[in-house]
């Protein structure tokens, strides 16, 4: 005993909008968000020293600045490691 199962197949009909309207989009361009940063006074300083000119930093090491001392000793000796064909040129201050 087998049973016949037939298929049916139902349409529906897919109701239409009756009230679309294309969208242009915005004319006038949406304001980029900005983001405000406060340095510390030590970060302030520490992006002083490292935007000054080589000439300001010399003058300070004349005049006792152990910070400009220790700078000009760095890039004194990057420079020589440099000359010597030393493969490590990158001087972090």
């Amino acid at each position: 005993m087998s049973d016949h199962v037939g298929s049916a197949t139902q349409v529906q009909a897919v109701p239409q909008p009756q009230d679309i309207k294309a969208t242009a989009p915005e004319s006038r361009p949406r304001p980029v968000p900005q983001d405000t940063v406060q340095l510390s006074g030590a970060a302030q300083s520490a992006l002083r020293e490292a935007t000054e000119p080589p000439a300001q930093t010399a003058k300070e090491a004349g005049s006792g600045d152990m910070q400009a001392k220790r700078l000009l000793a760095k890039q004194e000796a990057a420079k020589e490691s440099a000359q010597a064909g030393g493969k490590h040129t990158h001087v972090v201050a």
